[in-house]
């Protein structure tokens, strides 16, 4: 279980960094470039994930739970994946509407493939593995709405389009395909 909290830390740490420690990206950066910080936030980024991916993995096997969902919530969780996928494409097209209007779709997609996977998955593994996910997001666009951030004025049809298009696409993948080649759970059996 401790390598499954190391992963988090790292990988979650140094995504949050913009967000409680601004001033030590910007000196790292003033001081070292940003080239070698875009070099060490892809090293933790990575290391985090790895330790993160693999820690759950163990934790899997000698794990405490704490709850079973019903059969139906599995159809729930499939549904909400939708959305999520589509905001998580969403936040990496030209702004559109959806951008505009959610206005971190990154950080909303993440709380729902959270929310999600916490109302299918009761062990301990995954509740700290979701929930940390869950916390983070949450904390993160409060953050970022105490900065003030700026979100563009102009929107394309065609973001929002591709965003539509492409998030059920990865969802299909997802559902049909990657899910259980990648995570060996299948989601539709």
């Amino acid at each position: 279980m401790w390598l499954l909290i190391l992963g988090l830390v790292l990988f979650l740490g140094i995504h949050s960094v913009r967000a409680f420690a601004p001033a030590t990206r910007e000196n790292f950066i003033a001081n070292r470039g940003e080239g070698a910080w875009k070099g060490l936030y892809s090293v933790l980024s990575i290391l985090g994930f790895v330790v993160l991916i693999y820690g759950y993995g163990q934790a899997r096997f000698d794990n405490v739970f704490f709850y079973s969902a019903p059969t139906w919530m599995t159809h729930v969780q499939l549904l909400l994946m939708l959305p999520a996928m589509i905001l998580l494409a969403a936040s990496q097209l030209p702004a559109g509407r959806i951008k505009k209007a959610v206005k971190n779709p990154q950080l909303i997609g993440v709380k729902i493939w959270a929310i999600g996977h916490l109302l299918v998955n009761g062990d301990l593994a995954s509740i700290l593995l979701f929930g940390g996910f869950l916390i983070w997001a949450v904390i993160v666009v409060i953050s970022t709405k105490k900065r003030g951030q700026t979100f563009p004025d102009q929107t394309s049809v065609m973001g929002d389009i591709l965003s539509i298009v492409i998030g059920i696409g990865i969802w299909l993948a997802f559902a049909f395909w990657l899910h259980e080649w990648l995570i060996g759970v299948p989601v539709i059996a």
